[in-house]
């Protein structure tokens, strides 16, 4: 068996229940077997795991450029792997070919987190505090859309004087164009997680930031909301 002596960022388990995916402070993205033959759910071999193997076996390790992996996630089929690390990249492996990692180094903030949506999509977040939708497919990861679409602000030129004076006196200073944020998370964002699902696709998610919010996203009203956008 093999142990890691590395900080653990995040962990992600297989469909199967028998490989578990690891995310560390050293760069590094690794895939154990978890394998136990007591239990009554026989492991099976797959391309990850050709021969079964003892609980704790290192099957794969990945390298993540500069950063550490902040979060990881197989895909609902468990084929695929993809993770996000500190150096703004997103990261994609395919289980036929463990010796290619496609790698996007976006100009965002640092993500902290992601969750598939389908086994052809899945949405990242963290820093930049709001769901970015990327693309999965045999040719690598491609980015699809930011999610959080700027709501128009409405317009104040018809308020009167004295609800111009209650606001200002509730917030303690005046709106300005500088101050206002354009997403709905006000901090990063920590955590995506499914809420409902049909037709093995994800409807409906949640994030959740050092903010405070909860915030929960509908993929068809976003769909609706973005032109062309498919998830």
């Amino acid at each position: 068996a093999v142990v890691s002596t590395q900080s653990t960022g995040s962990v992600d388990w297989h469909p199967s229940n028998h490989l578990i995916a690891v995310g560390s402070c050293d760069f590094k993205c690794r895939v154990f077997s978890a394998a136990l033959k007591e239990m009554s759910d026989k492991p099976q071999t797959s391309l990850w795991m050709p021969k079964l193997s003892k609980f704790g076996t290192l099957l794969a390790e990945f390298d993540s450029n500069n950063g550490w992996v902040h979060g990881v996630k197989f895909s609902p089929s468990g084929n695929l792997l993809a993770w996000v690390a500190h150096d703004s990249s997103v990261n994609l492996v395919n289980s036929n070919s463990l010796e290619k990692v496609h790698t996007v180094l976006t100009s965002n903030l640092p993500y902290m987190c992601l969750l598939w949506l389908s086994e052809g999509s899945f949405v990242t977040a963290g820093h930049n505090m709001s769901p970015d939708l990327y693309y999965a497919s045999e040719n690598g990861v491609t980015f699809g859309a930011k999610l959080d679409v700027k709501k128009e602000k409405a317009a104040s030129g018809n308020m009167s004087a004295m609800a111009r004076f209650q606001k200002l006196d509730v917030q303690g200073k005046a709106e300005t164009e500088g101050t206002t944020l354009e997403t709905t998370h006000a901090n990063c964002i920590t955590e995506i997680r499914a809420m409902e699902s049909a037709n093995n696709k994800v409807t409906k998610f949640s994030t959740s930031g050092k903010d405070g919010q909860v915030v929960i996203w509908d993929t068809e009203s976003i769909c609706s909301a973005i032109a062309g956008l498919k998830i």
